[in-house]
């Protein structure tokens, strides 16, 4: 008679299959702790998967927008520094006809009248960080504002020739459906501020203008008809000056919204795949238990025959 083990290849099977599962919840504990992820594969994700792309697309869509409002932000600044110093240069045309009259001396008048003409064209021209003319619109690459002297924007017909630039303003989408203007146009903010540059040297290059010392009863007339026209100049680069400041506001609280999208679905996408560490090393400890338990039984389990049941005389 042979003695036969105690175990049956049913409860082998058994054990081996407890072995099989042990392993299993090990390895994934262990690429839980390893990668900080629930999954590594939707299949770990589950019925969570379709939630966890739309989260995804989401704050990437988002990050797209984010990226896209700081370009504009960072024009909209260089052209508020610009528009800013226009302002002042046409606050110092206006002033400057102011104090010929009240002096009824033009001495010097003219050469800050050039000044001012040069510095403007400077402006107008100015560009951005990549090289492009920043009031230029769609033609960004060719120079907005065509003329290089007093004496030949005095010579045009009209002051429109001067300029050069495109007629679409530049825009950047902030959210879905949501557009914002940025763009501003050399000719929308320098053509009353050329205009009376124009009218000023066009008089001084005729036969009563001249201007030097005391002014004439003629030159008083001129320039006092010209002072509501550099007043409006002046007040007109203001306003495109205070219109440029509320789409920086704009912009900048479009990227608080954007920032804050951002984060809430990032933060979804980190509720379904983020693991708790904490826990997941806890289990990770318990599934190594586990398995070390399931080996330790089938290997004793093997060992075991009839002989240990038999008593010994």
């Amino acid at each position: 008679m042979s003695v036969e083990r105690v175990a049956t290849n049913t409860q082998a099977q058994f054990l081996l299959s407890q072995i099989m599962q042990a392993t299993n919840r090990l390895n994934t504990s262990q690429q839980q702790v390893a990668s900080g992820k629930v999954a590594t594969d939707y299949a770990g994700i589950g019925g969570k998967t379709s939630a966890l792309e739309a989260a995804r697309a989401s704050a990437a869509r988002a990050e797209a927008y984010q990226a896209n409002t700081q370009t504009a932000l960072n024009q909209v600044d260089l052209q508020d520094s610009q528009l800013t110093q226009l302002s002042k240069i046409g606050d110092q045309l206006h002033q400057a006809v102011l104090t010929a009259i009240g002096n009824n001396d033009a001495t010097g008048f003219m050469a800050e009248v050039k000044s001012i003409f040069d510095q403007a064209s400077q402006i107008l021209n100015a560009k951005d960080a990549n090289g492009n003319y920043l009031f230029g619109g769609d033609k960004d690459n060719t120079p907005p504002f065509n003329v290089t002297s007093l004496s030949q924007l005095a010579g045009l017909a009209n002051v429109s020739d001067a300029f050069s630039n495109g007629t679409q303003k530049k825009s950047v989408m902030v959210g879905d459906g949501q557009p914002v203007q940025i763009g501003v146009l050399a000719s929308d903010i320098g053509t009353q501020l050329m205009q009376t540059l124009k009218d000023i040297a066009s008089f001084d290059a005729g036969p009563t203008g001249g201007f030097s010392a005391t002014l004439t009863a003629g030159q008083a007339t001129f320039l006092s008809s010209e002072t509501p026209v550099a007043g409006a100049a002046s007040s007109g680069l203001n306003l495109s000056t205070a219109a440029n400041g509320y789409v920086y506001n704009r912009l900048n609280d479009a990227a608080d919204q954007q920032t804050a999208l951002s984060t809430l679905y990032k933060g979804f996408v980190s509720n379904i795949e983020d693991v708790d560490m904490g826990t997941a090393v806890t289990q990770l400890n318990m599934n190594q238990t586990a398995l070390q338990a399931a080996l330790q039984v089938t290997a004793q389990l093997g060992q075991i025959s009839l002989l240990n049941y038999m008593p010994i005389k």
